[in-house]
């Protein structure tokens, strides 16, 4: 069996090179292993399908030492590829896909995670590329760019960088204009949303719970669709959304669309915009659809 690691030296407050090679080489089992340090965005896929390929009669292991962005890219890479299962060895920011499994220290831990057990789970394609946590476009999308613009603000640091990102928002304006079809129903009756998240994993923005019946293997999307509210309404209900409990929840009832569905298609206009877990991107039309049990990711021991 070949271990890859991929670090992604500027996830999280420090580098987690050191503390990652040190926990490799003091483990009770040697293992085989490769380390690259990513050099720029995008070049985990480069590297995954050239590690496969030379090792094509063997299982390959690969480990994203990052956050969301790393654990994106690495699982974009992936599909397609039968002798590679993924993991995350989570040192980001947010690292919100791991907590669909509860306790994430269990990914912070390199003897947990090489003695995983590989699950076959669903991801997302959008237009031709992939996320694995969440698609979310709305105050979402928003909250997401001013996000990378207060990542490396020394005054805001990480710990305040999504709180201070939705207090922007809220000043600049929430809203968004988009039509939203899940299998081909059309879910808003206006263009204007609130936001949208269409979820694989259940978290987004570090501890927001924002789709709590998702099951990552189950081949479905959950889909939460929330009409405009006025900001003191937002900030009534914020906390009870935080912690997932909104679709039982009455007072949310007139103000969100909920449904599971297969394949979303959302048309916005020409500065539309969606987040692909975490990471912002630029679009009028966006197709998203569940590609079932289409790779498999390493839960730790």
């Amino acid at each position: 069996m070949k271990h890859l690691f991929i670090i992604n030296p500027h996830a999280g407050v420090c580098s987690h090179e050191k503390h990652i090679r040190r926990a490799i080489e003091s483990l009770t089992t040697p293992i085989d292993y490769t380390i690259y340090v990513k050099q720029q965005r995008g070049d985990s896929r480069r590297i995954i399908k050239e590690f496969a390929t030379k090792y094509n009669n063997e299982e390959v292991r690969v480990y994203a030492c990052g956050g969301d962005g790393t654990l994106n890219e690495v699982a974009a890479a992936v599909v397609g590829l039968t002798n590679v299962a993924f993991t995350s060895y989570a040192c980001g920011s947010g690292n919100d896909y791991i907590k669909y499994y509860g306790n994430t220290h269990r990914f912070r831990n390199i003897e947990s995670l090489i003695n995983g057990t590989p699950h076959a789970i669903d991801i997302m394609k959008v237009n031709d590329t992939y996320a694995l946590n969440a698609t979310h476009f709305g105050l979402d999308y928003k909250v997401a760019c001013t996000m990378h613009r207060l990542r490396r603000n020394i005054l805001v640091g990480r710990r305040l960088c999504y709180p201070s990102a939705i207090a922007w928002v809220f000043l600049t304006g929430m809203t968004d204009k988009c039509e939203v079809y899940a299998d081909g129903k059309r879910l808003n009756e206006t263009n204007e949303i609130l936001l949208c998240t269409i979820a694989n994993g259940r978290y987004v923005g570090g501890s927001y719970c924002c789709a709590p019946r998702s099951s990552n293997c189950d081949g479905w999307l959950e889909v939460c669709l929330v009409k405009p509210v006025g900001l003191l309404k937002v900030l009534q209900l914020m906390n009870t959304y935080k912690k997932g409990n909104h679709l039982e929840d009455k007072r949310f009832e007139k103000y969100i669309h909920y449904c599971r569905a297969q394949k979303i298609t959302i048309k916005g206009g020409d500065t539309f915009g969606i987040s692909l877990d975490g990471e912002p991107t630029k679009g009028r039309e966006f197709n998203v659809e569940i590609i079932p049990q289409a790779v498999r990711f390493i839960v730790p021991q």
